[in-house]
């Protein structure tokens, strides 16, 4: 039990809280089993919690005697994201009947540019009956993994007969405007995350009558080394079954709209947004039962560092939904959750993301970029609702009074002409302390404009426009780590290992 400092040199720890458990040597390597307590109240060690756990490992070239002889700066290392602590639940036994489907964009060039959402319209068979998704999985040809850094699969809406083919840019002008009506969330995958399995009493229903047979995937490349003539087929693989289980799953977006009124100043290692689905929505939305949560993908782009939903009731902070402290953008997993949350009708669930922007050195504004940000959970529930999209983002004439505020004491250096955009008049905001704070201050009580929306994009009725935030008169607590006892037998100091004694 060790640690290292800032120079790369490493100490031993005055607290051993490793037990050694086993060794052995293999044909592939070495493998050492040992344990240690989650918490163990020790400052130079890591706290392992729910969520994405950074495991930095090294590769020493030939052996050594001391620890005194290892520099980790100076030899070779690697990374590992990882959950360690998932949740102690079962994979649904799949039904005989189970069909596949692959939902595949073919032979796209991928742009040489850093950031493509592409677009891919597909069709269900005709007469395609409801059936129910109990599983999906990426498709992504190989070589192109760090190219495609999310894809989603939606259904068009079913007012429409029919929809235009289309495989292309999202953003081209030649994509048809119909294409627009293709809201409805079927499945999402994000780098970093596995095969998604829904639980046995819920599926996603997809087919049959008042159900579109008209498909659109969207995959996001991001394309940083700008490669040229780089060909992918990439996709998702949906599972599916006649058998209807007893409820129809949903999926439904939570945190801040996709726009460039939230933004982040350079240089801050902690600047916090919050999105809101507020009790007026979910109050005109959920039925009267509720809706029940069972897995989350949180996602931001690459600046997020913290995500975390939280659920009030009254004012008061329920419990949390989903909470990642270490999140990492190239690890977005769709998570399972220890136990289901039930939301009901005036509940609020609140969404907040922790950014770094010190690598920066002009604002980073909302957006579909990579280099723009997001905020949000998907979250997976039942039964299904009309509700897709709970969001929001901060009224828009409130940030008009900062940026005339901002001018007042800069000497009018940020243009407020009708034909600046709002991530040029962020661009042209000098970042000194008291711009900082206020628009801190701003975020905090500003008014906000709700997105509470249906599959086509469309508002549920009411006044959405300059909604006060949520009171919250009750927060939970931040949990408190409990130190565990070390167990016995426990050495006083480190366990030598002679790699010579142990058997190939």
């Amino acid at each position: 039990d060790a640690w290292s400092d800032a120079k790369g040199q490493l100490h031993m720890d005055s607290q051993q809280d490793y037990q050694l458990l086993g060794a052995r040597r293999a044909p592939e390597g070495l493998y050492l089993l040992f344990r240690r307590a989650f918490s163990t109240c020790d400052p130079k060690d890591y706290l392992i919690e729910d969520g994405t756990v950074h495991l930095i490992y090294g590769i020493l070239e030939k052996p050594v005697h001391s620890l005194q002889a290892i520099n980790i700066s100076a030899i070779h290392r690697g990374l590992q994201r990882v959950q360690l602590l998932k949740p102690n639940i079962t994979v649904p036994e799949l039904p005989s009947d189970m069909k596949t489907m692959e939902i595949t964009a073919p032979d796209v060039v991928i742009p040489s540019q850093e950031t493509t959402y592409w677009c891919y319209m597909a069709e269900l068979p005709d007469s395609f009956p409801k059936h129910h998704i109990i599983m999906y999985e990426p498709v992504i040809t190989a070589g192109n993994e760090a190219l495609v850094h999310h894809m989603e699969v939606f259904q068009c809406a079913a007012e429409f007969d029919s929809f235009p083919h289309y495989n292309g840019p999202c953003d081209s002008k030649m994509k048809p405007d119909r294409l627009n009506y293709c809201r409805h969330v079927l499945a999402a995958w994000a780098m970093g995350a596995q095969a998604f399995y829904y639980p046995e009493e819920a599926g996603l229903a997809f087919g049959g009558p008042g159900s579109s047979r008209y498909l659109r995937l969207e995959i996001h490349y991001h394309n940083p080394l700008v490669f040229k003539g780089r060909r992918d087929s990439s996709g998702i693989r949906l599972y599916y079954t006649a058998t209807l289980r007893r409820y129809d799953a949903g999926i439904m977006e939570l945190g801040l709209v996709y726009t460039p009124v939230m933004a982040i100043p350079p240089g801050e290692d902690a600047f916090i947004l919050t999105g809101y689905c507020t009790d007026k929505c979910t109050q005109l939305a959920l039925p009267a039962a509720g809706i029940r949560i069972f897995a989350s993908q949180l996602h931001t782009h690459l600046a997020g560092r913290k995500v975390v939903t939280v659920l009030s009731r009254d004012g008061r902070e329920q419990q949390v939904v989903n909470a990642d402290g270490h999140y990492s953008p190239h690890f977005q997993e769709i998570r399972m959750l220890k136990e289901v949350v039930a939301v009901f009708p005036g509940d609020e669930l609140i969404t907040t993301c922790t950014y770094n922007t010190q690598d920066r050195s002009r604002a980073t504004v909302g957006g579909f970029g990579i280099l723009e940000e997001m905020c949000v959970n998907y979250v997976h529930y039942y039964p299904q609702t009309q509700l897709e999209l709970c969001k929001s983002a901060v009224d828009p004439g409130y940030l008009r009074r900062y940026f005339n505020l901002v001018n007042r004491f800069n000497d009018e250096e940020v243009c407020m002409c009708s034909q600046v955009s709002i991530p040029q008049q962020f661009f042209s905001v000098p970042w000194n302390t008291f711009n900082r704070d206020v628009l801190k201050s701003l975020y905090g009580f500003a008014p906000i404009s709700m997105h509470c929306n249906k599959s086509s994009a469309i508002r549920f009725p009411g006044e959405w426009e300059k909604q006060p935030l949520p009171t919250i008169t009750k927060r939970l607590r931040e949990p408190v780590p409990r130190c565990q006892p070390a167990p016995e037998p426990w050495p006083a100091g480190p366990v030598p290992l002679d790699l010579g004694k142990l058997r190939r």
